[in-house]
């Protein structure tokens, strides 16, 4: 891909409401009918574990065509421990330029600035198939557990890249998902009624009703 299409920077406060409704647009009837991923982004901006430092959006021909962003959080570790991390997400490119390449670059460009910050590791909630590209592996490969999940339990979506070799190599524990990602359907409604609207489907392969 060339660079030279594209720029990444840090998101502008006026563009705010902008990046918001790239957000909608890219994860609409994605993984539910509508979604949630707008109104998450608008809620953790004013989190204490936001990185704003760490807050992109990628820039075609004056166009904002992507977003991606990063949340501190932790590690409980099995001998007591607090391990910090970052996660990430959501990352969102509009749709009409999915699967060209854009959003591994923004991707790849996000991690590499998360690592000169010096943070350690990244782990988040995503598809390997994509995330493997960058270097991300199953997170229980580094023997780090996602919160509240059964022992028996799928484990597959929860990945994890080290952004310094090594950082996790002594470390087993369960990871804890910021809560600023956990926000109510009633909030989410109210929220999206800001926006144009649009029709929720209920599509085959969505994960959640």
């Amino acid at each position: 891909m060339n660079t030279k299409e594209f720029t990444i920077r840090l998101e502008r406060k006026e563009e705010q409401r902008e990046v918001e409704n790239l957000v909608r647009e890219a994860f609409w009837n994605v993984y539910r009918p509508g979604c949630s991923e707008h109104y998450v982004i608008h809620v953790l901006r004013d989190d204490p574990a936001f990185v704003k430092e760490l807050d992109f959006v990628m820039e075609k021909c004056g166009k904002l065509i992507g977003q991606n962003m990063f949340m501190k959080t932790i590690i409980e570790a099995d001998d007591g421990r607090t391990i910090p991390v970052l996660t990430m997400g959501p990352i969102g490119i509009t749709p009409e330029l999915k699967r060209k390449g854009y959003g591994k670059a923004l991707l790849d460009y996000s991690l590499e600035q998360a690592k000169e910050m010096g943070f350690g590791a990244v782990l988040f909630e995503g598809n390997i198939d994509f995330y493997g590209k960058s270097g991300f592996d199953v997170a229980s490969n580094f023997g780090i557990r996602y919160h509240d999940l059964p022992e028996d339990a799928d484990s597959s979506f929860f990945l994890c890249k080290e952004l310094i070799p090594g950082y996790l190599d002594d470390v087993t524990g369960v990871y804890q998902t910021p809560q600023g990602y956990y926000v109510g359907d009633a909030d989410v409604e109210e929220f999206d009624k800001e926006f144009p609207s649009k029709e929720k489907l209920k599509l085959p392969g969505q994960l959640f009703e």
